[in-house]
């Protein structure tokens, strides 16, 4: 993995976007996950942390090594589920 961009600083008053998707249930159930491995630090995390540690993570990848990680993920529909009748 090559570290080729340091994430932004923190600015103090940053515009939230808010933002709505579908995951598989096996990709959200690691938001547990990782919050159990949290506590053994002492650490909390809200998921919206989760998926920000995440993207920050995701942005020190290069190129190639961030294709090779999407081509890990299944393939999701995309769009809102639809309602049941």
């Amino acid at each position: 993995m090559s570290q080729h961009r340091k994430p932004p600083p923190p600015s103090e008053r940053a515009k939230l976007v808010r933002d709505g998707f579908t995951m598989p249930e096996a990709d959200y159930a690691l938001f547990k996950e990782l919050k159990n491995r949290l506590h053994d630090v002492k650490r909390e995390a809200k998921k919206s942390e989760l998926l920000r540690a995440g993207l920050q993570a995701l942005a020190l990848l290069d190129a190639q090594d961030l294709a090779a990680a999407l081509d890990r993920l299944t393939p999701v529909k995309t769009g809102r589920p639809r309602k049941p009748d």
